[in-house]
């Protein structure tokens, strides 16, 4: 079965979640008999990171123009026509901003799958027309692909609701159970300490929260923990200008950029905390990740976080940042307890297994290519 990726940037090591998610479920559907072929945006890999295959999934790296409100759009459509020369089994897209040449690809002849990542019209980063073409991205993939995946509950009642459309496929996101490390390398590097730092990892843009966080660590008095945020901004903007001034205001605020491999192992193994201050998310991945490292974790109380059957006290309300500073002292100092750790497992294990994912995005391809 052949398989055409367009909607991620690219992978591996490349930062969002979509790219994350695709990275884990496409070499896994190569083992599982998927002739996968994934277009990449050429900005984010460097010419020594283009490469023609990795883990078994080849790669179409192809040019796009990097203005942050037409990037996705113009990168799929070029995509689109590789795609009809390649004539794949079924065409994957993901996220809605993408999604919206769904109509164009079934005129091409094409069996599209769409996977909607969540509303991304939501986020503050977008103005009124880039989210006017995000919102029509998710009317048109709903109505016309022959398979609709979605990745939370929240986003298959709302879809529902608006469009009426049956048959939608729930697929979560994943997370791969890590090893933990013991290596410090990382840490020296930062000046920081095993367990005496709050640690978070997302990209620099308004619906994450992060002056929120920013903002309530400098509200403690005399802090016994620094703060280590892992993450960038694929677009400089003055929001994430703005962000790296604000981190200034103390010597304690670590930003890392972004990193992953060991590193960002690392620094997940080594963290006393983890906090998520999003005030949206689709699922997040960042979460269950620190789930896998048996962190204790404070997160805001949005529905999405909220799909994630941690305990009450985890979950503070979203911007209030006097509430985040005082639970960032009290959840910094409170030790999560071996039968809390056995849950959270459990709880990844059972729902975010990235095996079973991958085994029910196949069943999905396999009745789209028997419907005919």
């Amino acid at each position: 079965m052949k398989i055409f990726v367009l909607g991620t940037r690219g992978f591996p090591g490349i930062q969002g979640g979509v790219e994350k998610h695709c990275e884990e479920l496409y070499p896994r559907l190569v083992k599982l008999g998927c002739e996968v072929t994934v277009v990449t945006r050429k900005p984010y890999l460097s010419k020594i990171r283009r490469v023609r295959e990795w883990k078994g999934v080849n790669f179409v790296h192809l040019w796009c123009l990097r203005v942050k409100e037409i990037e996705a759009i113009t990168h799929t459509f070029l995509g689109l026509w590789i795609a009809r020369i390649k004539s794949p089994d079924i065409l994957h897209l993901h996220a809605i901003g993408p999604s919206i040449f769904t109509p164009l690809a079934k005129l091409l002849g094409l069996k599209v799958v769409v996977t909607n990542h969540g509303p991304d019209y939501v986020r503050q980063k977008w103005g009124k027309f880039a989210k006017f073409i995000l919102k029509l991205g998710e009317v048109l993939s709903t109505k016309f692909a022959d398979k609709v995946i979605v990745i939370s509950e929240t986003i298959k009642t709302s879809l529902i609701k608006l469009y009426g459309r049956q048959g939608l496929e729930l697929i979560y996101n994943g997370v791969s159970i890590p090893q933990k490390v013991n290596c410090q390398e990382t840490l020296k590097k930062y000046g920081l300490e095993s367990k005496k730092y709050v640690f978070t990892t997302c990209r620099f843009v308004p619906e994450k929260g992060l002056h929120d966080l920013i903002d309530a660590y400098l509200k403690i008095d005399k802090p016994e923990f620094k703060l280590v945020i892992s993450g960038g901004a694929d677009h400089e903007t003055h929001y994430s200008c703005q962000l790296k001034e604000k981190a200034k205001g103390s010597e304690r605020i670590i930003l890392t950029g972004f990193v992953s491999g060991k590193p960002l192992q690392e620094l997940y193994s080594h963290a006393g905390l983890f906090v998520l201050p999003s005030h949206y998310e689709g699922l997040p991945i960042s979460l269950l990740e620190a789930m896998s490292y048996d962190l204790p974790i404070l997160a805001s109380d949005i529905p999405q976080n909220r799909k994630l059957p941690l305990e009450d006290f985890r979950f503070y309300p979203p911007a209030d940042v006097d509430v985040l500073a005082k639970k960032m002292e009290e959840m910094f100092r409170f030790k999560i307890s071996e039968e809390e750790k056995a849950k959270q497992r459990r709880i990844l294990e059972e729902n975010y297994d990235w095996d079973k994912i991958a085994l029910q995005t196949f069943e999905v391809y396999k009745s789209v290519v028997k419907s005919g």
